[in-house]
């Protein structure tokens, strides 16, 4: 047995044996903070946690804004915020009223948000699930329904009925991919505006037994002056991210749920497409093909579900925003298929959540290798997924069977994930993964991966997590293991991070991601951020340092990489950054790092500066803007990007410009590449928006654009018309058009 499964090993039979640990010397329930039979509405603790009481409605409540039932002028709300921007612990300055209430059907969140300068409000997001919703003013109430404080259910809305629905699968992972149906308005009244929220008992899963205590926070974000506050108080230095830390919720008691039900959701699809492409062998044209197709939910239990898809169809999904590798390694494309996403979040493994980036550390589980093959689509005949809780454990397991496609070079596949984590201690767990393709690109035969981590949470801001895991294929390749260990402390005024990375040169999860292979890799950051009391325009500064050293599995120094950075947040919400380092990079073999252009074996070390600025989202142009200059390989490089950006038309119309230009000088040449690209939204209501990403790349010499009308026409049910087209700017004359689509698609959500 390696050494990194031996230290693994005993802890993880240890918890999935049941063993009772202790955190910090404490036994401590999943659910204590705060006291559990308040008199009052709301009950505080020394530390500001909170106890709120639900309160049981007869009347019906009607969700349009207007907080005109009896039960607002007899039932106190609970209030007095408590800032933890931009002065920690000081009273809210922007008072906020909450009511939670509870029918035999739903649970009501209601907010009254009273404004001194109601002139001075930033909304001007409608679309659900955008980040702008985030980047303005807003009310966010999160729910731990297991009172585990390690998963919790958030949803924030915007004054202008702009919403964001997400769940959080450990602390601080929040996946926003999670579209339960639930209902919201918003309203006006002489001091500022409303929320009501409706959230069906039906959509959520939670303990059984009549009587419910949940984990409850709620948060009011004001832009002009730059105030968070919550009703239970979080740490300084949390911003927006209490809603994401189960850890550091309040309490909600008095909450009586339904019984169980075996709750079923079917969900069927028709869809028809008018397609033409000029890269096929034979060529299509004008190809008119209709489908059908059938998505079910099947609640097994209060804390379990089952999830079925049949002939699944992903037309409605926007394309990837395209991206300029200037680098030997692969891109990572987010996911963004629904069926994917949902729930994603419990895959995530060793710290890392399977829909991030995670740079250098693998990805155990990426759902894109199912359906995607060559960069082609592959049809997925059906599959299913299990998720949810069985007491300490969480379970995570998906089957999927994808089709045949000559284009794509795909043969009927099927890809399987199962996860198992077992919470210890207060915030933290251990688990098991594994992963199973039926054929594997390396030969006859399935390819598979498993593997061990764990997550250690102590005190409020120090995580320390590790993992071991192994691949097996029909290539028997040596070197087939990766761990890591890592420890973060992230506290307000400090923070450190320490790293140990191993990927061996075999390690190949084939349904899964990895960047960069055979490598050792030890790295570290030392960070400092004080608040200066002095300078009222600026509410921190941040100094951090960066180290990391890469060397092969012989020894070999591959990359080493230095860094320091300055950076500002001023109280108006613009940031400032500016950052001065260095990297050293061998190369085994010649890099092909642009067409006609080749770096020569050898070492090479390289210096740069760079900076940027971001414009807060209130002002009428925001955006980051950055720049860099440096050496670079037998050479220089400069670049200048836009990303982020937006220009408020209006509430309901809005451009989301981006650039980035890299101008590269080396010693066989120069070129230049250049990435544009725009969004364009037009939302008519919460519910209903049209939109178009436009976009040119110069590296591939394509021009592209994707436009797409959603309506959801009634709660859960969708209607989708989606064109597609892609252009070639080297054909003469206007750019030609290699590929198009028209995709018309409907669905309708049928409870039982």
């Amino acid at each position: 047995m390696n050494r990194p499964y031996r230290l693994l090993a005993p802890c993880l039979v240890a918890a999935l044996a049941g063993l009772v640990v202790l955190d910090d010397g404490h036994a401590v329930e999943a659910g204590q903070g705060g006291s559990t039979t308040p008199t009052a509405v709301v009950n505080r603790d020394g530390q500001g946690r909170a106890t709120v009481r639900a309160m049981r409605v007869t009347e019906a409540i009607r969700v349009d804004g207007r907080l005109d039932e009896p039960i607002y002028a007899s039932a106190p709300p609970a209030s007095d915020f408590v800032e933890t921007e931009p002065a920690s612990g000081r009273p809210a300055q922007e008072k906020t009223e909450v009511w939670v209430l509870y029918d035999d059907d739903n649970v009501y969140v209601v907010a009254r948000c009273w404004e001194s300068q109601p002139g001075r409000r930033v909304a001007n997001e409608m679309r659900r699930d955008n980040g702008g919703v985030l980047r303005g003013d807003h009310f966010a109430m999160v729910f731990d329904t297991f009172f585990d404080r390690r998963s919790a259910v958030v949803l924030n809305i915007n004054a202008v009925g702009g919403r964001m629905d997400g769940q959080v699968a450990a602390e601080g992972q929040y996946s926003g991919d999670w579209n339960p149906v639930w209902k919201t308005a918003t309203g006006e009244f002489d001091g500022g505006w409303t929320v009501e929220i409706a959230l069906p008992f039906n959509t959520l899963r939670y303990r059984p037994g009549r009587e419910q205590t949940w984990g409850f926070n709620a948060r009011r974000r004001v832009i002009w002056n730059n105030e968070i506050a919550y009703l239970s108080a979080v740490p300084a230095g949390t911003g927006t991210n209490g809603t994401t830390r189960p850890s550091l919720l309040g309490t909600l008691v008095g909450l009586q749920a339904p019984p169980a039900a075996h709750h079923i959701e079917l969900k069927p699809y028709a869809v028809s497409s008018l397609s033409t492409d000029r890269t096929a062998n034979p060529r299509i044209s004008n190809d008119v093909t209709g489908d059908i197709g059938l998505d079910a939910k099947y609640g097994i239990t209060q804390s379990l579900t089952a999830n079925f898809t049949l002939n699944t169809d992903f037309a409605q999904v926007e394309a990837d925003e395209q991206q300029v590798n200037l680098t030997r390694f692969s891109l990572f494309f987010p996911e963004k298929r629904e069926f994917f996403l949902e729930n994603s979040g419990l895959f995530g493994f060793g710290g890392v959540a399977p829909t991030s980036g995670a740079g250098d550390v693998p990805i155990m589980f990426y759902s894109r290798r199912i359906g995607l093959n060559n960069g082609r689509e592959v049809p997925i005949r059906g599959g299913g997924r299990l998720v949810g809780q069985l007491g300490r454990f969480t379970v995570g397991a998906i089957n999927m069977e994808s089709g045949r496609e000559e284009r794509a070079s795909a043969v009927p596949t099927n890809f399987t994930a199962v996860r198992l984590k077992r919470d210890i201690l207060r915030r933290s767990n251990v688990g098991l993964i594994f992963t199973d393709r039926s054929l594997s690109q390396a030969g006859p035969g399935a390819s598979q991966t498993y593997g061990a981590d764990a997550t250690f949470g102590f005190y409020t801001n120090l995580l320390m997590s590790a993992y071991w895991a192994r691949t097996a294929s029909p290539a028997h390749l040596d070197n087939n293991q990766s761990y890591r260990g890592q420890l973060n402390y992230n506290g307000d005024r400090y923070g450190v991070v320490a790293e140990r990375l191993v990927v061996g040169s075999g390690f190949n999860p084939e349904v899964g991601f990895v960047r960069r292979s055979d490598m050792r890799k030890s790295d570290g950051q030392l960070r400092f951020s004080p608040r200066p009391r002095n300078i009222r325009s600026v509410r921190k500064f941040s100094y951090t340092g960066t180290y990391a050293r890469i060397e092969n599995h012989t020894g070999r120094l591959e990359s080493e990489a230095w860094e320091g950075e300055f950076g500002t947040e001023f109280q108006n919400t613009d940031t400032f950054e500016a950052a001065y380092g260095g990297t050293y990079e061998f190369l085994a073999r010649p890099f092909a790092i642009a067409p006609g252009f080749l770096i020569p074996v050898g070492g090479y070390d390289t210096r740069s500066v760079r900076t940027g600025y971001n414009f807060g989202r209130q002002r009428p142009l925001s955006g980051n803007v950055t720049a860099q200059y440096g050496t670079f390989y037998t050479g220089h490089l400069t670049t200048m990007g836009v990303s982020q950006g937006r220009v408020n038309l209006s509430n309901q119309l809005s451009v989301e410009p981006s650039l980035s230009v890299n101008w590269v000088r080396l010693a066989q040449g120069s070129f230049t590449t250049r990435l544009v690209g725009s969004r364009i939204t037009y939302t008519v209501t919460p519910q209903m928006f049209a939109s178009a990403l436009l976009q040119y790349n110069s590296s591939n010499h394509a021009v592209s654009a994707n436009v797409r009308l959603r309506w959801e026409y009634q709660p859960g049910s969708e209607f989708f018309v989606v064109f597609n087209e892609q252009r070639d700017t080297l054909s003469p004359g206007f750019p030609e058009a290699t590929n198009r689509a028209l995709v018309v698609k409907l669905n309708r959500l049928v409870h039982f």
